[in-house]
C-alpha cells in the first residue's frame, strides 16, 4: 500500500477561499498550520488558547473566517471575522487616508532684471494662480553678464512681485543669491476658517526705478 501523508485537518473542513486567495497578506482558515492559537472572537473578546481545529470549527459554525493577526506570537493570535468585510473596511480606510493627504508642489517662475512690465504682469498672474491652487512658487532671478554687479535691481523687482502677491502668499524663503541667480520661495497664505478669497483685482507689479541700468 503506497504511503499517504496525513493531513492536519479532516476532509470536511473545506476552505471558503479558492486558490486565487492563496496570496492574501493574512493566513486564513486551513492555511493556519499551527496546533494551537490564541483566539479572539468576532466581538473582540479574548477566548484564550484553543486547538486550531476547534478555532476553525467555531469560525465555520458562525459562517465566518479564522484569520491570523500575529504570527510571531506564541502561540499565534487568530481572530474570527468576516474576511471580505475586513478587506473592504481596510481599503476604505486607506482611501480616506489618501484623500486627507495634501500634496504641495513647487512651481518655478523665472525672472530677469530686464523683464518688461507686460511680462512681469503675466508672470505675476501665473504665480498667483499657483498660490491660489495651493502650490509653492519658486522665483528664480537670472543674472547675465554685468547684471551680476547690479543684483539690487533684480532683488528690488522680486520684492515688488512678492508685495503684489501678499494677499495670497507669504515669503517662506527670502531672496538668496546663489551664483548668478537669486532664489525666493513663496508659500500659499493660510486662510482663516470661513474666510473667502479676496474679490479685488490682482495688483499690478510696479518695481521702483533703479538708479542705474544693468546691461547684459
Amino acid at each position: 500500500m503506497p504511503f499517504q501523508p496525513s493531513s492536519s485537518f479532516p476532509p470536511r473542513f473545506k476552505s471558503r477561499f479558492p486558490s486565487k486567495h492563496q496570496n492574501e497578506e493574512h493566513r486564513l482558515n486551513e492555511r493556519i498550520r499551527v496546533p494551537q492559537v490564541r483566539l479572539i472572537d468576532e466581538k473582540g473578546n479574548q477566548v484564550g488558547i484553543v486547538d486550531t481545529r476547534e478555532a476553525l470549527r467555531m469560525a465555520q459554525d458562525r459562517g465566518l473566517d479564522l484569520m491570523e493577526v500575529a504570527e510571531n506570537a506564541s502561540p499565534p493570535v487568530c481572530k474570527i471575522c468576516d474576511y471580505g468585510k475586513f478587506k473592504y473596511e481596510q481599503k476604505k480606510k486607506e482611501h480616506q487616508a489618501k484623500r486627507k493627504q495634501v500634496v504641495i508642489k513647487v512651481k518655478e517662475v523665472q525672472l530677469r532684471p530686464t523683464t518688461d512690465q507686460h511680462d512681469l504682469d503675466v508672470k505675476s498672474k501665473q504665480a498667483r494662480k499657483f498660490l491660489e491652487e495651493g502650490d509653492k512658487v519658486k522665483f528664480t532671478m537670472l543674472f547675465r553678464g554685468r547684471q551680476i554687479t547690479h543684483t539690487e535691481i533684480g532683488l528690488r523687482l522680486m520684492s515688488a512681485i512678492t508685495k503684489a502677491l501678499e494677499d495670497v502668499g507669504v515669503v517662506e524663503q527670502h531672496a538668496k543669491l546663489e551664483g548668478k541667480k537669486a532664489i525666493l520661495i513663496m508659500a500659499p497664505a493660510t486662510k482663516k476658517p470661513g474666510e473667502k478669497a479676496p474679490s479685488t483685482p490682482a495688483p499690478v507689479v510696479t518695481p521702483a526705478k533703479p538708479n542705474g541700468k544693468a546691461t547684459g
